[in-house]
C-alpha cells in the first residue's frame, strides 16, 4: 500500500514543510502519493506533481478547504484513508491540528514528530525536551504520522511528473467556521524557513532593547527570534517564539544573543547548522551547544559585529 502525505500549502503555492514531509514518506517504503484539499488549488496541484519521489497527487478543490478548517480536511483524509498504510503531515500547526482526529477516528495511535524512520513500522521521535530518542514500533494497520520537519531533508521540489486526480469533495462538517484570519506583517523571511535566525533571549532586558538586534538581522537577511523567556516577559510577540513549546527552527546559521540555553529552547534549535551564542554568563548553557561562543556584555558584541559586517 502506498503512503499519503497530507499537503501544507495557502491555496496559491505550498509550504515548504510538504517536501520534509515527502522525504519521510518515501523512507516508508512505498509510493508517495500527495494530498492537495484547498479552494482554488490547481497551482498547489501541479507543483506537487513536480515533487521528486511523488508518483500520484489526490485534489479536493471546494469552498470548505479553503481555510483549511481540521474538521472538514480530516474528513477528506478519512474518505481515503483506506487505501493507504501510512497517513503522514509535517509536525505543523496545521499539520498537529488534522491528524489527531484522523487517527481518532481510525482508532488508532497517532505517532507524533518522528526524527527518522528505521522500518515501515518503526520510528524514532524526541522525548523529554529532545534529551531522550524513543524508537516507536507501531502495530495499527495505518500509521498515522506527524513529521518534524528538521529532521528530514527537503526532496526536490522539481523533477517529478505525478499523475493528478480529482475527488470528489467530502461535505463540510458544520462543526467549524471560518471568521478571521490577521497575519504578523513583515519583511523578514518566515521563522520557520529561514536560513538565518537572529534570537534574544531575556538578557535582552527589554522590547525596546530588541531593537539592538535588527541591525544584524537586516545584515544578514535574518529572520528574528526569541526565547520563551522573552516572549512570557512580553518583550516580542508569541510567533517569534522558538523551542518546544514554540517553533522547531534549523536554519544554516542561528545566532542566540542574551539566552541562557533552557532545555526547551535547546530542543528547538539544537538542529541549526551552526550555531553562535553570545552570553555574559561563561557556564550558560548554551555554550554546550554552540558551535562559536562570545563570554561577553550583548550590548557591546552586538554593535561591534554589526560595525564589522560593515
Amino acid at each position: 500500500m502506498a503512503s499519503l502525505v497530507i499537503a501544507e500549502h495557502d491555496n496559491a503555492s505550498l509550504k515548504g514543510s510538504t517536501l520534509n514531509t515527502v522525504a519521510a514518506a518515501a523512507q516508508c517504503g512505498a509510493d508517495v502519493h500527495v494530498l492537495v484539499a484547498g479552494h482554488g488549488c490547481a497551482a498547489v496541484a501541479a507543483a506537487a506533481a513536480q515533487i521528486a519521489g511523488v508518483s500520484k497527487v489526490l485534489v479536493a478543490d471546494a469552498a470548505q478547504f479553503e481555510h483549511g478548517l481540521a474538521e472538514n480536511v480530516a474528513a477528506q483524509v478519512l474518505a481515503v484513508a483506506s487505501a493507504y498504510s501510512h497517513i503522514l503531515a509535517p509536525a505543523t500547526a496545521y499539520g498537529k491540528n488534522i491528524l489527531p482526529r484522523v487517527a481518532a477516528k481510525l482508532d488508532v495511535s497517532q505517532i507524533s514528530e518522528i526524527t527518522k524512520v528505521d522500518a515501515p513500522d518503526t520510528f524514532e521521535r524526541p522525548i523529554y525536551a529532545g534529551n531522550a530518542i524513543a524508537t516507536v514500533q507501531s502495530t495499527d494497520a495505518v500509521k498515522v504520522i506527524t513529521v518534524r520537519t528538521t529532521g528530514f531533508d527537503a526532496v526536490a521540489s522539481t523533477g517529478g511528473s505525478a499523475a493528478i486526480e480529482n475527488l470528489t469533495a467530502a461535505a463540510a462538517s458544520g462543526q467549524s467556521a471560518f471568521v478571521s484570519r490577521e497575519f504578523a506583517k513583515s519583511d523578514r523571511p518566515e521563522l520557520t524557513a529561514a536560513k538565518i535566525i537572529v534570537s534574544g533571549g531575556r538578557g535582552m532586558g527589554s522590547g525596546e532593547n530588541f531593537k539592538i538586534l535588527e541591525p544584524l538581522a537586516d545584515r544578514l537577511g535574518a529572520a528574528m527570534g526569541a526565547s520563551r523567556a522573552a516572549v512570557d516577559a512580553g518583550y516580542v510577540p508569541n510567533d517569534w517564539q522558538v523551542g518546544q513549546t514554540g517553533k522547531i527552527v534549523a536554519p544554516t546559521l542561528y545566532i542566540a544573543v542574551g539566552i541562557s540555553g533552557a532545555i526547551q529552547h535547546l530542543a528547538g534549535m539544537k538542529d541549526s547548522k551552526t550555531i553562535v551564542a553570545i552570553n555574559k554568563d561563561p557556564e550558560a548553557p548554551i555554550f554546550s551547544v554552540a558551535d562559536y561562543g562570545l563570554v561577553g556584555d550583548l550590548f557591546d558584541a552586538v554593535p561591534a559585529l554589526v560595525k564589522e559586517l560593515g
